[in-house]
């Protein structure tokens, strides 16, 4: 049984509205994958969730003035053909997620921000449990570092509406929508590798009650 069905059916972490609600403390990290303009690509196709980056940026404002935790990922692609590889400017951060001074900025050359880089090391240093993920593409990077981020034993949290992905054909050849394979794609992580939950609800998880380490 995965930590993450746990907490959600435990009776303690319930809201008054029945929805389950986590604690976050202040040591609580904020991961921001791959949000960078080679997304904004129209390469990609149409996406989802029009209204991320503003959930993206109210979640950053909350973590800088509580002094918690940022951890922005930045993938550069070894494919020379990719929107993410080096020397061009779709490698940049967009604006609307660009790291201040001092904030940790991790480059990964793969999907799970976790292989090849030292993010494991940095959130255990810095005692965090809990991590919650935002950014891009929901069934790629998204997944795939919640997927490892649940297996390490971090209590791992994805923002429904601060992650998008694009449209995209099955194995059979069938056409999704950006936000049927959104919702796939976090289906398959719910209660077994992290909970899921809106901006609002992780800011109410954050700022509810005094923030302890």
């Amino acid at each position: 049984m995965r930590e993450a069905r746990r907490i959600r059916n435990s009776p303690e972490f319930l809201s008054g509205e029945g929805i389950m609600m986590l604690s976050l403390s202040k040591n609580t990290a904020l991961v921001l994958i791959d949000l960078q303009k080679a997304i904004d690509d129209p390469s990609w196709g149409v996406r989802n969730n029009p209204q991320a980056e503003s959930n993206v940026s109210r979640l950053l404002s909350h973590w800088r003035l509580h002094d918690m935790p940022i951890i922005h990922i930045r993938h550069v692609s070894r494919f020379p053909e990719s929107t993410y590889r080096d020397g061009q400017a779709g490698v940049e951060f967009k604006e609307i997620s660009r790291p201040l001074p001092g904030e940790v900025v991790i480059t990964k050359h793969v999907c799970t921000a976790f292989i090849g880089t030292d993010l494991e090391a940095r959130l255990r240093g810095n005692g965090c449990k809990d991590v919650v993920i935002v950014g891009v593409v929901t069934n790629n990077s998204v997944e795939a570092t919640a997927r490892v981020s649940g297996d390490l034993g971090f209590r791992t949290i994805v923002v429904s509406d601060a992650t998008f992905t694009f449209g995209r054909k099955d194995f059979g050849g069938r056409m999704h929508s950006a936000e049927e394979v959104h919702a796939m794609s976090l289906a398959n992580l719910d209660g077994e590798y992290a909970n899921i939950y809106l901006t609002d609800q992780v800011l109410e998880m954050a700022g509810s009650k005094p923030l302890n380490n």
